[in-house]
């Protein structure tokens, strides 16, 4: 990724993702681009030819929100996509991408208390990630769902790349397409941070699917979904998954899957707990005297 220019990289992406016929112009004739022509936008967008070409090359750093906003209408850009790309010319203005670059992240840990919440909650499968996709805690009922819900894994990574994980998830197309969206999403502008730089970069490498659904550079914000899963031991499992943002933390959420209640998941849900529970031992006693010795 080359964050000096991250906002022409988004445009030439989502340029090349409208068709002509979206937006009202003829096709005719022989056309060498996919999507609009960047003349098409600048038409558009009332703007310049030149001025949209500087954009794009990353030849000028500060274009106004009005501009923007009018770029994003001809983009067809839903509210959360429009919102990252201004981000991404504020962050060219003020240099903040390169400033962040240089930065370590300390070390994330997910708070005692969250840890403790965690686990406590014997029938509810829950996990702490950072924005990155990385699980920082994870409680014994997720860890049963599959060996990826652990601390040190990173979801997406094992989404991409491990067909165990794969043949788990239902609706995994779905999940990974939204997984990428939702990464880009968290990145925001901070295009450099080096532990996405690293992630990114390996799983462009390894998976065609990532590295096509990257560089469409959609964006989507955590949403709450339905995991759809084929467990192993209990078969088919519907999990509702609800995101909780972690106050006080650098993006940290909590994750929580549950079934509907009274449904079919539930009881596979309680059944697999029951399964993967620890053993309890109930500890032998033994007399300080033997019961024989006693007087009567």
């Amino acid at each position: 990724m080359d964050a000096t220019n991250a906002l022409g990289q988004f445009l030439r992406a989502r340029r090349g993702l409208v068709r002509p016929e979206d937006v009202g112009l003829s096709t005719s004739g022989l056309r060498r681009v996919a999507g609009l022509r960047r003349e098409e936008v600048s038409m558009l967008a009332g703007i310049s030819a030149d001025y949209y070409l500087r954009l794009e090359q990353g030849r000028d750093r500060n274009p106004s929100s009005q501009v923007l906003r009018a770029i994003a209408e001809v983009l067809r850009l839903d509210r959360d996509a429009a919102d990252y790309m201004i981000g991404l010319a504020q962050a060219q203005t003020t240099g903040a991408v390169r400033a962040r670059s240089r930065r370590q992240a300390p070390l994330e840990r997910a708070p005692q208390s969250i840890r403790e919440l965690l686990d406590g909650w014997t029938n509810t499968p829950a996990w702490v990630q950072n924005r990155f996709f990385d699980i920082l805690a994870v409680n014994d009922l997720a860890a049963a769902l599959s060996p990826n819900y652990a601390r040190g894994v990173n979801l997406l990574r094992a989404a991409f790349l491990d067909p165990a994980e794969r043949e788990l998830r239902r609706d995994w197309e779905k999940m990974t397409r939204e997984g990428v969206a939702t990464l880009r999403a968290q990145a925001g502008p901070d295009v450099d941070n080096p532990h996405l730089t690293e992630l990114v970069g390996e799983l462009c490498v390894r998976s065609d699917r990532f590295r096509h659904l990257w560089g469409r550079h959609d964006v989507t914000p955590h949403r709450n979904h339905v995991s759809r899963l084929t467990h192993p031991q209990v078969g088919d499992l519907d999990l509702r998954s609800d995101k909780f943002i972690i106050g006080g933390s650098d993006g940290l959420t909590l994750v929580v899957l549950h079934p509907e209640p009274g449904s079919r998941s539930a009881e596979l849900l309680q059944i697999l707990g029951n399964l993967n529970a620890p053993e309890h031992h109930t500890p032998q006693v033994t007399p300080e005297t033997d019961p024989m010795e006693k007087s009567p």
